[in-house]
């Protein structure tokens, strides 16, 4: 029995027909509840003006109202989530993902990707993170790691629960990280990527431990790197490093503001070619390096985070975006390839696009769109839910 009952107002539920998963606080006329209060993730029914059933989600607190989790009238019970982990399943076992020799690290559940707005979960060889970004989705953890465990079978061996940074600070959960079922002594693992070693912390590193998104742009700049000096700014753990190296690159430089991620850049390195590949680690703020790179590198890559998290700041975020992409364009050897990217959910593809072409403009070089990229099938994108795009790249050729 659904305890709150959510009316919109008229005309406000024209999105939801077209099965978009957000429910904005304005668009609500009033509440019905059995209860005084709504308690922050719980499951309510959401209704139009006249009284015909729309959605059914998770209520929370903020201007997303309501976070869809069926259009359909059925029980969210752990039936419900065996099948929506069986689903993310299949689409993966699709990819070749779920039972791949050189590939044992991908993304199982990609929020609104899967029709599981607030949930992450990765996959690393036989451990599932989870990243729970909705109080509703903390509060459904241990059905989802039974989920996972009832898909999984013995393929899975723990469950970690990594959700204390993103779950509402304000919501009082006093969230915690651990593991959920299952455990493991160590701290970092080896895991694969298209062949190449990685080793992954999901108890003390970024997101779930890896960026996931960009290994088939990690596989272009292999394609690109023979015979290159390349430059990886915002380097994280060294993950284009690893594939530009793999891919012939005479020279190596990773830089990254955090002096822990250069350390494990080099880790990785050495772990997939000993000393074989010159590589330099530098613990630097890459924009003010960029600065100084002179002409010395054919090939750069700008990742870096996301430079707008909302709407407010996206003004400021694109004069930043043009300002590295600028200097880089200026300083990139003739003939050179630029691999530049913006995981900014605010900033399209082609505002992108067109701050790009800001930046070459005021660089003065000639350039060549080779390739426009986006995030991986891993990561899918809702029809419903275009926001869902949020990984925007561009491949430069640089005369």
């Amino acid at each position: 029995m659904i305890k709150t009952q959510i009316y919109l107002r008229r005309g406000k539920e024209e999105s939801l027909m077209r099965r978009h998963p957000w429910i904005f606080s304005g668009a609500i006329e009033r509440i019905k509840s059995s209860e005084e209060e709504i308690k922050e993730g719980e499951i309510v029914d959401v209704f139009t003006k006249q009284g015909e059933f729309i959605a059914r989600g998770h209520y929370q607190i903020g201007s997303i109202a309501v976070r869809v989790l069926t259009f359909e009238q059925e029980n969210i019970n752990q039936q419900w989530w065996d099948k929506k982990i069986a689903v993310a399943y299949d689409v993966r076992r699709t990819l070749n993902l779920t039972d791949n020799e050189q590939t044992t690290c991908y993304r199982l559940i990609h929020g609104e990707g899967d029709s599981l707005p607030g949930l992450v979960v990765d996959i690393y060889d036989k451990t599932a993170v989870v990243q729970c970004h909705s109080v509703g989705m903390y509060l459904s953890r241990m059905a989802i790691a039974e989920a996972l465990r009832n898909t999984y079978g013995d393929k899975l061996t723990a469950i970690y629960d990594k959700s204390s940074q993103t779950v509402p600070f304000k919501a009082g959960l006093n969230a915690v990280d651990g593991y959920i079922w299952g455990h493991s002594e160590q701290k970092s693992h080896v895991v694969l990527e298209n062949g190449q070693k990685f080793l992954v912390n999901w108890e003390e590193g970024q997101k779930t431990g890896f960026f996931l998104d960009q290994r088939y742009n990690r596989e272009l700049v292999k394609h690109y790197s023979k015979g290159r000096t390349v430059l990886n700014t915002f380097c994280y753990t060294g993950g284009f490093s690893v594939y530009a190296a793999a891919g012939g690159a005479v020279e190596v430089c990773s830089v990254d503001a955090s002096e822990r991620a250069v350390k494990l850049a080099d880790e990785n390195m050495r772990l997939n070619f000993g000393d074989t590949i010159p590589h330099e680690a530098v613990a630097a703020d890459a924009v003010e390096y960029i600065k100084q790179i002179g002409n010395k590198y054919d090939l750069i890559i700008l990742d870096p985070p996301a430079f707008a998290k909302h709407h407010k700041v996206l003004g400021n975020a694109m004069q930043g975006y043009k300002r590295i992409n600028a200097r880089a364009l200026s300083q990139i050897k003739s003939g050179g390839i630029l691999f530049t990217f913006s995981c900014s959910q605010a900033v399209s593809k082609e505002l992108f696009r067109t701050t790009v072409f800001s930046a070459a403009a005021i660089a003065g070089r000639k350039v060549r769109i080779l390739h426009q990229l986006t995030q991986p099938a891993d990561h899918p994108i809702n029809i419903y839910h275009p926001e869902g795009e949020y990984l925007k790249g561009l491949v430069l050729y640089v005369e």
